[in-house]
C-alpha cells in the first residue's frame, strides 16, 4: 500500500462534478487499485472524502526532477475520473501489508465455534475434533475433525451462511487437499441459518450443510423431535 501525504486539490468528474480545494490530505493507493482521499477530523475521520474502488487505471505525472505533480485515477471501463493536482508532497511511503488477514470472530459466530468444538458430533455423526483454527496458507478453517472412518472433515462455521461462505470453504478445501494425506478431506458448512442459494451451491460441491441452534448447544432446550416415515 502506498500512502502519500500531500497538499493537493482533488477534482472529480463522473455522475456529477466536484472539487476539493487545496489542502493537506492523505492519498491512499491500495495494491488492488482502490484509491482513497482522506482528511483528518469531523465526519471524514471514518469515511474518505473521495474514493474509487478497483479496478482502476492510475496515471502518475512528475516533473523533470521526479517530483509528483499530478495523479489521474480512472474507473476501468467507465467515465468516472479523479484528478489530483499536487502542490507539495510531505510524505510518500509504501508499506507491504498482509494480503489476507484473519478477523477475530465475535459474538454468536465465535460462540458457535466454541460450542461445536466441544460437541463436534452436531456437525456430523461420529465426528471428533482434531484442532480449532486449522491453518491454511489463505487463512484458518474453523474446525478440523475426523469421522468414524477416520476421514478428514473441514468445518466452516457462520451465523448466517451465504454463497460467500460456500466459496470460502471451497477455497479452504482446495488448499487443504494439496496435502496428499488430506486429499479426501470433505467439507461441512455449519450455521444457525443457511440461505437456500448457499445450500444449493454447497450440495453441488458435495459440501454438507448443518443448521445448529445455539440454545440447544448450550443445553438451554431440547432439540426438536422429528418423525421419519418407515
Amino acid at each position: 500500500m502506498r500512502l502519500i501525504v500531500a497538499r493537493c486539490e482533488v477534482s472529480y468528474a463522473g455522475r456529477l462534478n466536484t472539487v476539493l480545494p487545496e489542502a493537506v490530505r492523505l492519498l491512499m493507493l491500495k495494491a488492488d487499485g482502490t484509491f482513497m482521499v482522506w482528511a483528518d477530523g469531523g465526519g471524514s475521520s471514518v469515511k474518505p472524502l473521495n474514493w474509487m474502488a478497483a479496478p482502476t487505471v492510475i496515471e502518475e505525472h512528475a516533473d523533470d526532477s521526479g517530483q509528483l505533480q499530478r495523479l489521474v485515477v480512472r474507473k476501468h471501463g467507465q467515465e468516472d475520473r479523479l484528478e489530483i493536482a499536487v502542490a507539495e508532497v510531505i510524505s510518500d511511503a509504501q508499506h507491504e501489508l498482509d494480503a489476507i488477514a484473519t478477523l477475530e470472530k465475535e459474538g454468536l459466530e465465535r460462540e458457535l465455534q466454541e460450542l461445536l468444538a466441544d460437541s463436534p458430533q452436531w456437525c456430523g455423526e461420529g465426528l471428533r475434533l482434531v484442532r480449532r483454527e486449522w491453518p491454511t496458507d489463505i487463512g484458518p478453517v474453523d474446525l478440523m475433525c475426523r469421522d468414524s472412518d477416520d476421514e478428514w472433515i473441514a468445518v466452516e462455521i457462520k451465523r448466517i451462511a451465504t454463497i460467500d461462505a460456500v466459496e470460502q470453504l471451497t477455497r479452504y478445501l482446495e488448499r487443504i487437499r494439496l496435502d496428499p494425506a488430506l486429499g479426501s478431506c470433505r467439507g461441512v458448512l455449519a450455521a444457525q441459518s443457511i440461505k437456500p442459494q448457499a445450500r444449493v451451491l454447497a450440495e453441488s460441491r458435495s459440501i454438507d450443510c448443518v443448521e445448529v441452534d445455539p440454545a440447544v448447544l448450550r443445553g438451554e432446550r431440547q432439540p426438536d423431535l422429528r418423525l421419519f416415515a418407515a
